[in-house]
C-alpha cells in the first residue's frame, strides 16, 4: 500500500481518535460515501469517513441490479466496502456529524454528536436520505420485504406474485403500470387519493389491472408475511406485496449552517421529497460543500450512488490538486533566487 505523501498530523488531544485534520471528510458509510472515500484513498488523499450506521436499504434481503454483486446482503456490501476503504488508508469512524462550519483558516470544522472534532480541505455529504411511508397501519413493518417502492429493486422477487399498488400521489399511475410487468395479478388501491384519467382508465382496463375504490385501512400480514390489505369499509383484499410511493427527504441538518437547505422536487403541486442542489460534478454553492448519492438525487439506487461518489471522489481529488498546484506556485515565486 503506498502512503500519503502529505500525511496529516496525528490525533489530537482535545479530538480522541482522530486527526486534527484530513483533505476530505465523509458524512455517511453508505454506496455513496463509501465509493468517493475509495477513489480518494487510492488517489493518496487523507480521508475521513463517518458513519452514522443507518443506511436506507437495511431492511432488504439483497441488493439488486449491481453489477458482481447481484443479491448481495447491503450489510455485506458495505462490510467489503470498508475494508476496501481502509485498505488504501482510509479511516473510517462510527458517529453522527451534528455540524459543519468554516474554519478559522481555511476550510472546514466538523463536530461529532460526541464532542469529537476535526478539519477538512473539503466536506462531502453522502448521507442518503429518509423514506416517509403513508400514514398506514402496518405499512413501515414490512417495508423493504414485501411492501416495495422500487419495481427494478424488487420486482423479479415478487413476481407473478398478486401484487397491491397502494396510492398516494400520482405516480402511483406509473408504479402500476410497471409492475404489470412482473406479475398478470396486479391491483391499484386507490385509496381516495388517486382518480384515473379516462385515458388512465382505458390503460388499466387494457392491461387487466384490478382497481379497488374508497380509503385504505390498514396493511395486514401474519407468519411475518404480507396477506392482504384492509379497506376502510372492512373489506380485505388479500395481496401477497403491496408497492408504494414514498417521499424521500435529505439529511442535510450539518450544512445549514453553512447556509445550505434542501431543495423540494415536486411534480405539479405533488411533493416527492427533497435534496441538496449540486452543479454537474456534485459540488454545492458553498465551495469546498459536495453532495453525492439520495441526499443530492431521489432517484438514485445503489448502483449509481455508488457511481456519483466515485465521480464526486475524483472531482474534489482533481479541486484539491488545482489547490495544491497554486499553493506550491505561490510559494516558489516567494522563494529566494
Amino acid at each position: 500500500m503506498q502512503t500519503n505523501p502529505n500525511p496529516m498530523p496525528g490525533p489530537s488531544p482535545d479530538v480522541p481518535g482522530l486527526r486534527r485534520g484530513y483533505d476530505v471528510v465523509v458524512i455517511g458509510g453508505a454506496a455513496a460515501g463509501l465509493s468517493a472515500a475509495l477513489t480518494l484513498s487510492r488517489a493518496r488523499r487523507s480521508v475521513l469517513v463517518v458513519d452514522a450506521g443507518q443506511p436506507r436499504n437495511t431492511p432488504a434481503d439483497g441488493v439488486h441490479n449491481y453489477l458482481g454483486r447481484e443479491g448481495t446482503p447491503p450489510g455485506d456490501l458495505l462490510a467489503i466496502g470498508r475494508a476496501e476503504v481502509s485498505g488504501y488508508g482510509g479511516e473510517i469512524t462510527a458517529g453522527v456529524v451534528t455540524a459543519v462550519g468554516q474554519a478559522e483558516t481555511d476550510g472546514f470544522e466538523i463536530t461529532l454528536a460526541d464532542g469529537r472534532r476535526t478539519g477538512a480541505r473539503h466536506v462531502l455529504l453522502a448521507s442518503g436520505a429518509r423514506d416517509e411511508l403513508p400514514d398506514v397501519p402496518g405499512l413501515a413493518e414490512r417495508f423493504g420485504r414485501d411492501v416495495l417502492h422500487c419495481p427494478y429493486c424488487h420486482g423479479w422477487e415478487v413476481r407473478d406474485l398478486p401484487i397491491g399498488v397502494l396510492a398516494s400521489s400520482p405516480m402511483a399511475m406509473h408504479q402500476v403500470l410497471l409492475l404489470r410487468q412482473w406479475s398478470a395479478d396486479v391491483t391499484l388501491f386507490l385509496n381516495d387519493v388517486l382518480e384515473p384519467s379516462e385515458t388512465e382508465w382505458e390503460q388499466l382496463t387494457a392491461r387487466g389491472i384490478a382497481v379497488v375504490d374508497g380509503a385504505v385501512a390498514a396493511v395486514e400480514s401474519a407468519d411475518d408475511r404480507l396477506t392482504g390489505v384492509r379497506l376502510a369499509s372492512g373489506a380485505f383484499v388479500p395481496r401477497s406485496a403491496l408497492a408504494v410511493q414514498t417521499r424521500v427527504f435529505a439529511p442535510v441538518g450539518p450544512l445549514e449552517g453553512l447556509g445550505l437547505k434542501a431543495e423540494e422536487f415536486r411534480m405539479g403541486e405533488t411533493l416527492f421529497g427533497t435534496y441538496l442542489l449540486t452543479d454537474g460534478k456534485g459540488e454545492t454553492s458553498v465551495p469546498g460543500i459536495w453532495a453525492a448519492g439520495n441526499v443530492a438525487d431521489v432517484s438514485t439506487q445503489v448502483i449509481t450512488a455508488a457511481a456519483a461518489g466515485m465521480r464526486a471522489g475524483a472531482q474534489i481529488n482533481a479541486a484539491l490538486v488545482a489547490q495544491d498546484t497554486a499553493a506550491a506556485v505561490e510559494s516558489a515565486r516567494l522563494a529566494p533566487a
